[in-house]
């Protein structure tokens, strides 16, 4: 039986880690008392007691505990910004193709994608790929997600009887062009490029869209939506990520259509000269402790389900 820890348990994406993993009678859950939540060393022997250990920590944090563990022959899967680009950690998201599956079967430092970005990059980098859309494209991306994303600070905000009137409306945020997860969009989907990015936080706990308007004229040769179409079909298969010919609600799409799940749903709509690929998922699923799961169980040569609600 293999142990597991959970660095940063009392946070959003470790709560929900723990409350997956706790249910699973195949992994011992490895957990210190409140007293030494905060404590290095406390945390420091946990981890080298453990097979693998998830850090659900701010960046400069994570980074810490990583060099805390420089060597030691655990998995670290790190939910922060902080690892995400840098060499020798493998990118958890394995439904991109064969080579990001072995890296995280193979690999025992394992970065786990950004909420926002996984939509972005599913739909993006298999273009890029496979010539469909140029490095060169200059593309935008807008993504509605629901408050929980904002960590207990935000979740706290919406849900105080007595809050802001503003928060009853959708609200966009990072208008400087400068959100933490730009960096692994460009990197990932290999674009000289970031997209100009408009992400929008709405009055709904969990779930998201993530959606990038193409031109026809933005497609190389003669590509077209339904080349697109063909390519997310033969790649995104399930289990967990899965091309749908269609997924609005009589032309409506709900940004909780998935809240609670953790996979992730794949469309391509629009018509043929104004194309939108649409990403839907849940931002604490598939977008973070569901994508963190996915990879503990490839990386531990579990069923890549085991665990998930799907």
């Amino acid at each position: 039986m293999k142990t597991v820890f959970i660095d940063g348990s009392a946070g959003t994406t470790g709560l929900r880690i723990h409350q997956r993993l706790a249910q699973r009678r195949d992994l011992k859950l490895l957990t210190l008392p409140e007293s030494c939540r905060k404590d290095p060393a406390a945390r420091r022997d946990a981890m080298s007691q453990s097979d693998a250990a998830f850090l659900c920590l701010p960046d400069d944090a994570a980074i810490e505990a990583a060099d805390l563990m420089a060597g030691a022959p655990l998995t670290l899967l790190d939910t922060s910004t902080a690892h995400r680009t840098s060499p020798g950690w493998a990118y958890g998201f394995p439904e991109l193709g064969p080579a990001f599956a072995r890296a995280v079967q193979q690999g025992s430092r394992i970065a786990v994608p950004g909420c926002h970005a996984s939509g972005f990059i599913a739909l993006v980098r298999p273009l890029v790929e496979a010539g469909l859309l140029s490095p060169t494209a200059r593309l935008s991306c807008h993504s509605v997600t629901g408050y929980s994303g904002g960590g207990k600070k935000m979740i706290a905000q919406y849900e105080a009887p007595d809050r802001d009137g503003l928060l009853d409306a959708p609200r966009q945020y990072a208008l400087g062009q400068t959100h933490k997860h730009l960096k692994e969009m460009q990197a990932v989907c290999g674009l000289d490029a970031a997209p100009i990015f408009c992400p929008i936080v709405a009055d709904f706990y969990s779930g998201m869209v993530v959606t990038v308007p193409l031109f026809r004229e933005d497609l190389q040769g003669n590509a077209t939506a339904d080349h697109i179409r063909q390519l997310y079909g033969d790649l995104y298969r399930g289990p967990v990520v899965r091309y749908l010919p269609q997924m609005d609600e009589a032309g409506f799409l709900s940004g909780a259509g998935l809240s609670g799940r953790d996979s992730m749903e794949l469309t391509v709509a629009g018509n043929d000269q104004r194309i939108l690929l649409l990403a839907r998922y849940d931002n604490l699923g598939k977008g973070a402790s569901g994508a963190a799961i996915q990879c503990l169980n490839l990386s531990l040569g579990c069923d890549i389900t085991e665990g998930l609600v799907l």
